[in-house]
C-alpha cells in the first residue's frame, strides 16, 4: 500500500496585495498554478510590515521559525538586514540568466555586494500631458528623454499661448508637492527631504521658472490630486505617481501622452517604492521556497502580478518583452524606463516627528515663493531647511 505523504505547506507572509481584489488574484491567478504544478500548499498571509518584523523576531529568537517567505517594504529593509533575519540569495540569482532586476532599487534590497531581497511591485513617477499641449513643446526635445529645463520652457510656452497655466502640481499642504519637488532635486544630485543644498536650488530653479511664467493653473492652491484636474482637462501637464498617471491615461489613451519623468543632470530622479521577496533565516521549506521565487520573479508573471493588481511596476527588465497594447502595458513600459535611469529615494518618513509638517515647509516655499513669482533665494531656502531639519526626532 502506497503511504500518503502529506503535502508540503509553504508559509508566505506579505505587506503587499493586502486590497481584498488584489489578494484574491494573486492567490487564484499566482499561488493556485503554482501549488497545483507542485503538489503543495501555500498559506498566504497578510500582515503590515511591523507585525512581519516582529513577528520574525520571535520565530527567530525562539529558534522555532514557522515562515519560509516574507515581502517586506524597502523602508523597512534595513531592519531586516541589521537583524539578520533573511537568507542571503545572492547565487541563486546569479543562477537565473533570464532576468535582471532594475538597479535602482540595489541599496535597498542588496548589502555589501550581496542580494537578500528580489524586488516586487514598485511605483515611481511618470509624465503625463494633454495633447492639447503638444504644439506648445519645446523644439528639438524628446518626450521620452525630455530635461527638467525642456519640461519648464514647455510649460511656459502653454502658458504664453493660452493665456493661463495648465501645469498641475498639489497645491493643498500636505499631499504630494513634497514628492513632485523631490523627483526634480534628485534629478540635479540633491538628497530627499533636501531644501537648500546647491543641487536642490538648481531644481527649486526649473519651479521657479514656471511661477515666473504663470504656468500653474488657476486653481492650484485647491487641488490635493492632479487626477481630477487632468481628466477634466483643465490642467494639460503634470508629473506624479504611476498609478494616478495610469488612471487618467486609460480614462481616454487617445487625448494623453505618457512619458518618463524628466531627467537633470544626475538621471530621472523619482521618489520611489518597492517590496521584496526574501527567505527567512531556518526556513523549514528552504528548498520549495526557492522554486516559488524562481517561480514569481519570471518576467511573464512579474508582468501578469502587475497587471492583475493595477498600478504597480514589476522591476525587471526583461517584463518590457510580456507587454501588450493596453493602456495599462503603456504605463508599465514608461516606468520600466525610469526604473532603468532612475535615481530614486523613498520616503524617510521614520525620522521626522511628523512627516506632515515636513510636507508643510515645503508647501510654503510653493505658495509664498514659486507661485508667487518671486525669486527662489537662499535665505528662503535655508529657512524651509530649518524647518524640516527641526523635525527630526
Amino acid at each position: 500500500m502506497p503511504v500518503d505523504v502529506p503535502a508540503k505547506t509553504l508559509v508566505f507572509s506579505s505587506r503587499l496585495f493586502s486590497p481584498p481584489r488584489e489578494q484574491e488574484f494573486f492567490i487564484n491567478e499566482v499561488i493556485k498554478p503554482f501549488e497545483e504544478e507542485h503538489g503543495v500548499t501555500v498559506n498566504f498571509q497578510i500582515l503590515d510590515d511591523d507585525t512581519l518584523l516582529e513577528r520574525a523576531e520571535i520565530q527567530q529568537t525562539t529558534g522555532h521559525v514557522t515562515t519560509d517567505i516574507v515581502c517586506a517594504h524597502n523602508g523597512k529593509m534595513p531592519d531586516w538586514l541589521d537583524a539578520g533575519y533573511v537568507e542571503d540569495l545572492t547565487d541563486l540569482v546569479a543562477g537565473w540568466t533570464d532576468r535582471n532586476f532594475s538597479p535602482t532599487f540595489n541599496s535597498d534590497t542588496n548589502r555589501d555586494g550581496k542580494q537578500y531581497f528580489l524586488p516586487v511591485g514598485a511605483d515611481v513617477y511618470l509624465l503625463l500631458a494633454n495633447n492639447n499641449a503638444l504644439p506648445y513643446f519645446p523644439d528639438g526635445a524628446d518626450i521620452d528623454n525630455l530635461t527638467w529645463e525642456q519640461y519648464a520652457e514647455w510649460a511656459a510656452n502653454i502658458a504664453a499661448g493660452e493665456g493661463e497655466g495648465k501645469v498641475c502640481i498639489t497645491g493643498i499642504p500636505m499631499k504630494s508637492w513634497i514628492y513632485m519637488f523631490g523627483g526634480t532635486a534628485l534629478s540635479y544630485g540633491a538628497g530627499f527631504p533636501d531644501a537648500n543644498s546647491p543641487e536642490a536650488a538648481a531644481a527649486w530653479e526649473v519651479w521657479e521658472t514656471i511661477g515666473k511664467a504663470n504656468g500653474f493653473v488657476p486653481t492650484v492652491l485647491n487641488v490635493d490630486s492632479c487626477v481630477d484636474p487632468m481628466m477634466r482637462e483643465e490642467a494639460w501637464l503634470t508629473v506624479f505617481h504611476n498609478a494616478r498617471a495610469g488612471q487618467v491615461y486609460s480614462s481616454n489613451e487617445t487625448q494623453f501622452t505618457l512619458a518618463p519623468a524628466p531627467s537633470g543632470p544626475t538621471g530621472v530622479g523619482t521618489i520611489a517604492g518597492v517590496s521584496g521577496y526574501a527567505i527567512m533565516k531556518d526556513a523549514p521549506n528552504y528548498d520549495l521556497a526557492v522554486d516559488f521565487l524562481e517561480y514569481v520573479t519570471r518576467p511573464d508573471i512579474q508582468v501578469k502580478i502587475a497587471k492583475g493588481t493595477g498600478g504597480f511596476i514589476p522591476p525587471v527588465q526583461e517584463a518590457l518583452d510580456y507587454m501588450g497594447d493596453e493602456a495599462i502595458d503603456e504605463v508599465m513600459a514608461k516606468a520600466i524606463l525610469v526604473l532603468e535611469n532612475g535615481v530614486a529615494s523613498g520616503v524617510p518618513g521614520y525620522m521626522y516627528q511628523d512627516w506632515g509638517a515636513v510636507k508643510a515647509c515645503f508647501d510654503d516655499v510653493f505658495e509664498d515663493t514659486i507661485l508667487a513669482g518671486k525669486d527662489v533665494d537662499q535665505a528662503r531656502l535655508d529657512a524651509a531647511q530649518q524647518c524640516v531639519d527641526d523635525l527630526l526626532k
